[in-house]
């Protein structure tokens, strides 16, 4: 960890794709990304954003515009984000597992002049086209196939076509540099929007302040670009110390994470590899499980859910290297508070990263004391600006200086943050507040859990109760009398889930996260 790092502000003139080019003077021949079917070095990625920016703008896409990135992960896709960011045209990452309707509503939200699109996913995207109220002005096609559409090009016949545009357009740091859309667990997605100088802040207090990522590093993400952790973890964080990042397009799968940590291309094993925790819980429960001496895995990332310390010491005990656990948002961009490389807490979130400020709020606005729970609030130079189009939400969680995260926290005495939950899956239970978080913690440390999730239903009388999901492994029984027994044991006796219900698996979103809401739909309809 390098805590004396020292960040300057950006200049009053800032392309954050510029940027990372000066950055990168002298690695032209070095392998910044490798995907499934090839490598771009740092000279040709450089070549190819300045004529994929060329050929925006000779499409007649102006600066600010919005072009909308639908790709799976491959190297294309920072040719592309990157691209659109040196012409000053915005790009919106989304999501690869929507529906058409998903896209037809991003499209018109953003108002999208471009399309940047794998060609796997070019007839979902062309669907949503048909439902959106405007036309877009050209559709740029990654790995594309025979019989596209009039108005649309290959990409790469789309970049050779064009001279490099050696000038960026002059930006500066506030002005908007990219989208990412919420996850949208209730209601529509909201799109958020970023500035150029966000992503070089995450990049320089967190990627290079806290986790001390340097040019010898090889990087991989299960979480994917188009995600707000992603999108630093595979690109804003390697790219600004030169180092090399592995993207994958398949799903994280136990067996294709294992597969890029054992055997990878070009001779690059990653050495951080930056995950969640589900997918932590997946690859320990694996009978693949690789032996340590099989990775060259120097440190692991995780976040988008709290990590259980179970999990954070098993991997510890395997593979002899800690998971650093952190919390981060789409609205901050990345990991704003964070255990740390040799200093791990497991069961917490650990401190807060330098250059963030960290406040708990009781109901009454009013700061908490220690071990009091309160809504997590956080100060920072990665704030998004705002929701596009939707004032209301961009008041209730961008107020002033501060950001509300919508998360429960409790901070100790010294001075790490445990996670309470969400403030919309906080129960109170008997006038106490019951975490989800910290039972569904308790009931994955049973040998024959792999998942659990706790949510609130009301009894006969109206008096909410805790429920659980719990999801088996695979050949392992255990019965609700055990597994009451079994939280009993280490939590206080009010915590115990009153019920529990055993299904085949947990709904979730795309990142792994439980979608508790869904179980509670799910009751509601009983």
């Amino acid at each position: 960890m390098t805590t004396e790092h020292q960040t300057q502000a950006p200049g009053e003139t800032f392309n954050f794709a510029q940027h990372l080019m000066v950055l990168n003077a002298g690695r032209a021949l070095k392998i910044a990304f490798i995907d499934d079917t090839g490598s771009l070095s740092y000279g040709e990625l450089e070549d190819r954003i300045k004529r994929f920016a060329a050929g925006l703008q000779s499409a007649g896409i102006r600066r600010e515009e919005r072009a909308l990135l639908l790709m799976h992960d491959c190297c294309d896709w920072p040719v592309a984000f990157l691209g659109s960011m040196y012409a000053g045209v915005v790009p919106v990452a989304v999501n690869t597992l929507l529906t058409a309707d998903d896209y037809a509503y991003m499209l018109a939200h953003s108002r999208a002049q471009a399309v940047i699109v794998s060609g796997a996913l070019l007839p979902i995207v062309q669907a949503a086209m048909a439902q959106a109220p405007h036309e877009v002005k050209t559709i740029i096609v990654s790995n594309a196939s025979a019989g596209l559409p009039e108005n649309a090009a290959a990409i790469n016949d789309f970049i050779t076509k064009y001279a490099a545009q050696n000038t960026p357009t002059s930006t500066r740091p506030d002005d908007p540099g990219f989208w990412l859309y919420s996850s949208g667990s209730t209601g529509r997605p909201k799109g958020t929007l970023h500035t150029h100088a966000n992503a070089y802040w995450t990049a320089e207090l967190y990627g290079k302040g806290v986790l001390g990522l340097t040019e010898k590093d090889v990087c991989f993400s299960a979480a994917k670009l188009f995600f707000a952790y992603g999108l630093g973890n595979g690109l804003s964080f390697p790219l600004s110390v030169g180092a090399t990042t592995v993207l994958m397009a398949e799903r994280p799968t136990p067996d294709a994470t294992f597969k890029r940590w054992t055997d990878p291309r070009d001779g690059h094993k990653p050495t951080v590899f930056f995950g969640a925790p589900t997918g932590f819980a997946g690859m320990l429960a694996s009978p693949n499980l690789p032996a340590k001496n099989h990775v060259a895995l120097r440190m692991c990332s995780s976040a988008g859910e709290a990590l259980p310390a179970e999990l954070g010491e098993k991997f510890q005990r395997h593979f002899g290297v800690d998971i650093v656990d952190g919390i981060g948002s789409t609205e901050m961009l990345h990991v704003y508070l964070s255990n740390l490389p040799g200093k791990v807490r497991y069961g917490t979130t650990g401190w807060p990263v330098p250059g963030y400020e960290i406040e708990l709020r009781g109901d009454d606005g009013l700061a908490v004391p220690n071990g009091e729970t309160g809504d997590l609030y956080i100060k920072g130079p990665s704030a998004a600006v705002m929701y596009w189009g939707n004032r209301e939400k961009s008041r209730e969680t961008f107020q002033g200086a501060w950001t509300k995260s919508g998360d429960k926290y409790v901070r100790n005495d010294d001075g790490t943050y445990t996670y309470s939950g969400r403030s919309d899956d906080m129960l109170k239970v008997s006038g106490i507040y019951v975490s989800p978080f910290e039972v569904e913690s308790t009931l994955v440390q049973h040998a024959a859990v792999l998942e659990a999730a706790v949510i609130g239903v009301n009894d006969a009388d109206g008096l909410t109760k805790t429920k659980a999901y719990v999801v088996l492994k695979a050949g392992q029984t255990a019965t609700e009398a055990e597994l009451k027994a079994f939280v009993k044991d280490r939590l206080a006796p009010y915590k115990y889930p009153r019920s529990i219900e055993f299904i085949a698996e947990l709904p979730k979103t795309a990142t792994g996260k439980i979608q508790r809401f869904k179980l509670r739909d799910i009751e509601a309809a009983k």
